[in-house]
């Protein structure tokens, strides 16, 4: 809790057992009601100050008003016909103020869940001099290319790659993964991250502003301005509904007791007096006007906790009624980066097959070269290796110790001779063959993430009808992967254009306007695709600035099944808002009327009023305590 909320806590106490007192104390007349209004003004001070200030700015119109209109008149009612029981007026501010701190801790848990991903650009970056001594810049100042130093215990200020030092890295700020990643020279790190043990130095590949930490603020700040359309509806609802209130309160006090003078019964007015206030405790819309952003926000918090950046609850809201995921393969679905995906030797065996071809490739800078030093690190200059020879569009044949051995795809097995097969895996195919003699084939291709099956049968599992996957890949390896992740449908060999061709022509199919399209892509060449799509998914941690700008989700660890937990959120979110919607106007409709046949009193007005509030606010906060979906083992 905060100062002010334990200020009011401690007011609520006080007044609480002054109550309980002065139930109990025998005084009577002037003494008691002085006792009594003491109470009343400790309790309710801040709630008049604010009807005045409404009514003073022309805007009078809200649940202060309400909440001051039906204490002052229920205390005036009991001096009117000297009852003394002045318990009920103060009850209602009493409890309301309940309910307000409810509302206060609740915000206040997720304003904090929000702060907590906001601290993750720190104030400076250290420069060393000629010298070795450290000196702190403004990061705005740091220009590309410039070396820094991050110490243990801080932040990284802007990203860049390691050029000096081992460390650990907590990365949970950004991508919610609670597992430290362990970084060396040549890795890119991201601004945002924490060190935790090695000093590094780290050259700059962006500018303060361009850096990932940057980017999730701006995220973060423009999310508050977009409001769902629950939200939008709930705050013009407000604006008609308090005044309607009102008047119908007044026409209830003033009407009744009129005809019934017409009529000859009598004129009881402080019966429909009662009536009447006891109808504005009960309408008071607090419980919707509080718990519905109150659920966006904890919804928004939540996600964010868990490395998903939802640029507003209108996004949450649209998120949570998808109901077809499309996919770009490679970078999303898939790693984007080539490896051994296995080996069928001939003759070697399979560490001597993935050796020899290692030989030969360890001259070339051809990314199926990279792929194969990667799966043979130890690859050293234990032999002799001479007259090196490249063939475009076909291989490298080089003599390893007076042997002539080829490695590359079966136009370069023809030329030499050697009588090779295919194979039946998917990819990109190595043959070797030494002296002319084919010895096996190694095959090279695009990794499935490890969580991408669990990710969309997830999806499937939470109400998402189609999966589709689009890529410019061949028609054989677009096919295996969707067969292996159990996609609805795939397009294969697309061009940029031809992706946006397909969604909308997807998005012609949808049957209905409520149901969503949402596109997952991380690429340069994604960005149209994002902004055609109903809602867009960037994957944020390698995505490209254009992806990200484009989306209005970003997943900052680029781990599919991310998006699974995101239309969890949005779903339970939105069901929760609902909930609170149905329950606080059924219960306030009954209760109205009740209180305007005379059956509810002012303790039933207490309930409909802040009881339902403080139900919807409890309610909202299961929307902060969402677990994201567990990997499977």
């Amino acid at each position: 809790m905060n100062k002010k909320q334990k200020t009011n806590l401690i007011r609520i106490i006080i007044a609480t057992a002054s109550l309980i007192i002065l139930h109990f104390l025998p005084v009577t007349g002037m003494i008691q009601f002085a006792l009594y209004i003491a109470v009343y003004i400790l309790i309710g001070h801040d709630i008049l100050r604010k009807a005045f200030i409404g009514i003073k700015n022309k805007q009078p119109m809200d649940e202060c008003l309400l909440m001051a209109i039906a204490t002052i008149g229920a205390i005036a009612l009991a001096v009117y016909d000297k009852s003394g029981d002045y318990v009920e007026g103060i009850a209602v501010m009493l409890f309301y103020q309940v309910g307000e701190l409810f509302e206060s801790y609740a915000v206040g848990k997720s304003r904090k869940n929000i702060a907590e991903l906001m601290d993750i650009a720190p104030d400076y970056a250290n420069i060393e001099d000629e010298h070795g001594q450290l000196s702190q810049v403004d990061p705005d100042d740091v220009e590309i290319g410039t070396v820094i130093v991050v110490q243990p215990g801080e932040r990284v200020p802007i990203d860049g790659t390691v050029v000096d030092g081992t460390s650990t890295l907590n990365t949970a700020a950004l991508t919610g993964e609670s597992a430290p990643r362990d970084v060396s020279v040549g890795d890119e790190v991201l601004s945002g991250c924490i060190n935790l043990n090695g000093v590094i130095k780290i050259e700059t590949t962006k500018e303060f502003g361009e850096s990932t930490a940057s980017k999730v603020l701006e995220l973060i700040e423009d999310a508050s301005s977009r409001k769902s359309r629950s939200e939008a509806f709930i705050t013009k609802f407000a604006r008609i509904y308090t005044p309607a209130v009102v008047y119908s309160a007044i026409a209830l006090a003033i009407l009744p007791p009129v005809i019934l003078l017409i009529t000859g019964h009598g004129f009881p007015l402080g019966t429909w007096l009662y009536r009447a206030l006891t109808f504005l405790v009960i309408s008071c819309p607090c419980a919707l006007v509080v718990s519905i952003p109150l659920s966006f926000f904890a919804g928004l918090g939540s996600a964010s906790r868990q490395g998903i950046l939802i640029k507003g609850s209108n996004y949450l809201e649209i998120l949570s009624q998808t109901r077809t995921v499309v996919f770009d393969k490679t970078g999303t679905l898939t790693k984007g980066v080539f490896e051994v995906t296995a080996i069928h030797p001939e003759k070697l065996n399979e560490r001597e097959l993935l050796h020899m071809a290692a030989h030969v490739e360890r001259y070339s800078t051809h990314p199926i070269a990279n792929s194969i030093k990667l799966a043979y690190p130890d690859e050293a200059d234990d032999c002799e290796v001479t007259d090196i020879k490249e063939v475009a569009g076909r291989g490298i044949i080089a003599m390893i110790n007076k042997k002539s051995v080829a490695v590359g795809n079966g136009k370069l097995m023809d030329e030499v001779g050697a009588n090779w097969h295919d194979c039946h895996h998917i990819g990109t195919i190595l043959h070797v063959a030494i002296d002319g003699e084919y010895e096996g084939h190694i095959v090279i291709s695009d990794v499935i993430k490890p969580h991408s099956t669990q990710a969309i049968s997830e999806l499937k599992r939470r109400g998402v009808a189609q999966t589709v996957m689009l890529t410019g890949d061949s028609e054989k390896v677009a096919s295996q992967v969707a067969s292996e992740l159990g996609l609805d449908s795939y397009y294969s060999e697309l061009l940029p254009q031809d992706k946006v061709s397909k969604v909308e022509e997807l998005i012609g199919k949808k049957q209905s306007e409520k149901d969503i399209l949402a596109f997952v892509g991380d690429g340069i060449n994604d960005a149209p695709v994002l902004s055609r799509a109903d809602i867009g998914v960037a994957m944020g941690a390698m995505g490209s600035d254009a992806a990200i700008e484009a989306a209005d989700v970003v997943l900052m660890d680029d781990d599919p099944l991310k998006l699974s937990t995101a239309v969890m959120i949005s779903r339970k979110c939105l069901r929760i808002v609902n909930e609170n919607i149905w329950v606080a106007i059924g219960i306030k409709l009954l209760c109205l009327l009740l209180g305007a046949v005379g059956i509810a009193n002012m303790w039933a007005a207490i309930f409909a009023d802040v009881g339902v509030l403080i139900l919807a606010i409890l309610n909202a906060m299961r929307c902060m305590f969402i677990k994201p979906i567990e990997p499977e083992v």
